[in-house]
């Protein structure tokens, strides 16, 4: 690509476009590790997946940085670099598990305790005399730059400069505060396992999609006349099998119904779609359910929770969430052309396991590479990643309802077909590339 002068990607990123640069060179995409995911606040796991003194859980924060995550013996939950302070090794290679007293490095015996700090290192006598200090931090698996928790999700950044989580989430906290309150204790925890999916793509089309909601009664056309068909070939009293093909219908709204949704976009990238309706506001609600929700929070505050309904809620760039069914997705980028998604289900504390059943039920509908919708997005993602190969065009737009958008104090509003998620997204993703995502917070 055209060299990009120091500090200015103006050249690839407009209001309304962005150079097809973006999705196909493989050196921006390394910048975008270094500039985005090295300055945001990446999610990294949930608090119900290290319960116990030792429990862990790995991952990467970026394309290529093992992490660690893991509850010590005060309960605090750390996350640290997966890395030996000797030889440079990564300590922890399983995926989750229990360190029993310590982690220890697999190459030469060191160990540390699980806040980090070493604990022991064999045969230290030789280093005797030479200088070797193992009170030096650098002889740690160290900790991330910043680590902090909301409502059990934990996030981290590997910069010291990211303004603390709360003010980085801004108003898309409500999603999260959602999404915990539909739980009659207040709480959600891990259940069941991940649904790992790998898309041969860049990793911004997937977020872009998110809240695009000109594409779902073209891309999911077919699945959505399937189920209809199959709906109208039902008794009445086929509640199970009517239960479950009553998810797909929703995909194919009409542009009208999903315009009335809405979309708000916030700074640092976020955005949802929905609020006062999405495609999920239909959806019944579970007797049982309905009764541990008012026994906990009575019934004026019970309605208010269920009548804040969202659709995809999009933390950049890391993490999706759907409040009103329980699931998150996360983004792992591996290169520029392939990244992997993980689809993760909650258990709302208190509520009746139909709940966690009708979860598990949407993800694997919806979210699975065996699925229903999950499929027919990748298939359009391959195909705009492969085209984007040619130079007939260097541009991608975004115009749709430009100069509609409504500024508030705190966040952005338009239409729910408007391409706002898009502008909302590249606006922080050049401040990021640029180094001035953080400036406001600063000034304030």
């Amino acid at each position: 690509m055209t060299s990009i002068p120091t500090g200015d990607f103006s050249q690839v990123v407009t209001p309304t476009r962005v150079h097809r640069s973006l999705y196909t060179d493989p050196d921006l995409f390394e910048l975008e590790m270094t500039r985005i995911w090295g300055q945001a606040w990446i999610f990294i796991g949930h608090e119900s997946q290290v319960p116990n003194t030792g429990d862990y859980f790995t991952t990467n924060i970026n394309h290529n940085i093992p992490v660690v995550m893991v509850r010590d013996k005060s309960g605090t939950v750390q996350v640290l670099h997966n890395r030996c302070g000797h030889k440079g090794a990564k300590v922890v290679e399983a995926r989750s598990g229990n360190a029993r007293g310590a982690f220890r490095c697999s190459y030469h015996g060191w160990s540390y305790r699980h806040d980090g700090s070493l604990l022991k290192v064999p045969n230290e006598a030789g280093y005797e005399g030479t200088g070797f200090d193992s009170s030096n931090p650098c002889y740690s698996m160290q900790p991330l730059a910043q680590v902090e928790s909301y409502r059990g999700f934990v996030f981290a950044t590997l910069s010291p400069d990211a303004p603390d989580l709360k003010t980085w989430m801004g108003g898309a906290r409500d999603c999260f505060d959602n999404l915990c309150d539909r739980a009659p204790e207040g709480e959600v925890e891990v259940a069941g396992g991940v649904l790992r999916y790998e898309h041969q793509c860049n990793w911004k089309f997937i977020l872009e999609n998110l809240n695009d909601t000109m594409h779902p009664m073209v891309v999911h056309e077919s699945i959505v006349k399937a189920a209809e068909s199959y709906l109208d070939s039902l008794p009445e009293d086929a509640v199970e099998q009517r239960k479950e093909a009553e998810i797909i219908p929703p995909f194919g709204a009409s542009y009208e119904k999903f315009e009335a949704s809405g979309i708000t976009g916030f700074p640092f990238g976020h955005h949802y779609d929905g609020g006062k309706t999405s495609i999920h506001a239909d959806y019944s609600v579970d007797p049982d359910y309905h009764s541990a929700m008012v026994a906990a929070y009575g019934e004026e505050r019970t309605r208010e929770i269920y009548s804040f309904n969202t659709h995809n809620v999009l933390f950049y760039p890391s993490l999706t969430i759907k409040c009103a069914v329980q699931n998150i997705r996360v983004i792992r980028p591996i290169s520029v052309d392939r990244f992997i998604v993980e689809t993760w289900s909650f258990r709302l504390k208190g509520a009746p396991d139909s709940m966690l059943q009708r979860t598990l039920l949407y993800s694997r509908l919806i979210n699975s590479a065996m699925g229903m919708v999950g499929p027919d997005d990748l298939e359009v993602y391959r195909r705009a990643q492969e085209g984007l190969a040619s130079p007939s065009n260097e541009w991608v737009e975004f115009h749709r309802q430009y100069g509609k958008d409504e500024q508030r104090v705190d966040r952005t509003v338009g239409g729910g077909t408007s391409d706002l998620d898009m502008r909302t997204q590249y606006q922080a993703w050049q401040a990021y590339m640029e180094g001035t995502i953080f400036n406001e917070v600063k000034n304030a």
